[in-house]
């Protein structure tokens, strides 16, 4: 089984665009093509940015896949939505706490074997508060987390947070900058610590390899970029695991997909 993770950074737009391919593979693809073809059981998307029925139906009505979505009261904003192949036992739209759930950030999906979270974690950079909000949800989440013994679970998404030096291209200089301070990083500290395998570190240990770069500076070009999208498991399915893989050759936002495989 076959799980892509992507943060699209607005789906109506990336449903625009016709070439999603680097420049260096010749080929041209569209997302929706890219989606029919990229062979993934589950498909996980955030930042949609829209609503369900903003979203255009050639991908809502996608045969033979299922779309759930969650979407944000604020319009234009957040969001993320799943396509899935599998019929899931049950779907819920956030995990219970308004503050969160009401800007569309987690779709849990529950099947046989597994439960799966697709999660657009916030940002903190706009101001104290928001980084205090990222703090919350990340605390609430890993504490929810912990309830759940039953299944094995796998986190998908945009964390938007670098665990380590080694996850992003200038750690000295982003050191006080959101998305890479210590009091961010902790909390992913607390993920491995409940239990919880980074699925791409699993398999590789080496630099360079990154999710998001900032389209301003033509950062991708240079790949001075940020490891921002990740797959974590519980460590009951980690012998099931057999890949993880950043697909950087694919454009269209300013973030790329990952994806996993797993025997689950």
């Amino acid at each position: 089984m076959k799980i892509t993770s992507w943060n699209v950074n607005g789906i109506r737009a990336i449903f625009k665009k016709e070439n999603i391919l680097a420049p260096s593979l010749k080929e041209s693809a569209s997302f929706l093509l890219y989606l029919k073809s990229c062979g993934a059981d589950i498909f996980c998307i955030q930042e949609t940015k829209s609503s369900k029925e903003q979203i255009p139906k050639e991908l809502t009505e996608l045969v033979p896949y299922r779309f759930y979505c969650s979407s944000a009261q604020k319009k234009g904003y957040s969001g993320v939505g799943v396509w899935s192949k599998i019929e899931p036992l049950s779907v819920e739209y956030g995990i219970g706490e308004e503050k969160f759930d009401i800007e569309g950030r987690i779709l849990k999906i529950e099947f046989k074997n597994f439960y799966l979270f697709n999660i657009y974690f916030p940002n903190g950079g706009s101001s104290p508060q928001r980084l205090q909000y990222k703090l919350d949800f990340y605390d609430f989440f890993i504490s929810y987390l912990k309830q759940i013994k039953n299944k094995p679970v796998i986190i998908c998404g945009d964390f938007n947070t670098a665990h380590s030096e080694i996850d992003l291209a200038r750690p000295k200089e982003n050191i006080n900058n959101t998305g890479f301070m210590p009091i961010e990083r902790q909390r992913l500290d607390a993920l491995v610590e409940a239990g919880f395998i980074d699925t791409f570190r699993h398999f590789n240990k080496a630099g360079g390899n990154f999710t998001w770069w900032d389209y301003k500076t033509a950062a991708r070009s240079r790949n001075v970029g940020w490891r921002l999208d990740y797959f974590f498991i519980s460590k009951a399915a980690a012998q099931k695991l057999q890949s993880a893989l950043i697909e950087k050759d694919i454009y269209g936002s300013d973030h790329c997909p990952v994806n996993i495989e797993t025997s689950l």
